[in-house]
């Protein structure tokens, strides 16, 4: 019988704990915890603050999709064109910096950081292609 009391409080204590809710870790935004290598995911593109978001990635090129952007804490990045490369090859280098949560380096990505979470980096241009849109970019760390 005590042995069948101690096996219940056991079991009780055991089965009574509770996970913590795993939520995403928000990091730091600065040049270290940025560093990393990263593929795009998703693009959307917005005409306007109303109007419904559009898949952006499907009107680029098989060859643009598969590339890799390194971005190094020294402050320089290097476009690797992989997979499918396109002709001629895309792969670019150059220098970037994030100031506050906004992003800008002398190439392709320029923008105002909205969530980094460590593994995902969303960023988004204003006034892209014309006055009011918006271009949202989903990063994914490699």
């Amino acid at each position: 019988m005590t042995w069948a009391l101690i096996a219940m409080a056991t079991g009780t204590l055991f089965f009574s704990c509770k996970k913590e809710d795993s939520k995403p870790t928000a990091c730091s935004i600065n040049m270290t915890s940025l560093a990393g290598s990263y593929k795009l995911t998703a693009l959307q593109y917005k005409s306007d603050a109303s109007s419904a978001p559009l898949d952006y990635l499907q009107f680029m090129d098989d060859c643009e999709r598969d590339d890799i952007i390194i971005l190094k804490d020294d402050g320089t990045y290097i476009t690797n064109d992989l997979g499918t490369v396109c002709t001629p090859s895309e792969e670019a280098q150059g220098v970037w910096q994030v100031k506050g949560n906004v992003l800008t380096s002398d190439g392709v990505f320029n923008g105002t950081i909205a969530s980094y979470d460590c593994k995902t980096m969303i960023y988004y241009t204003d006034n892209a292609l014309k006055p009011g849109d918006r271009l949202t970019f989903t990063m994914e760390k490699q």
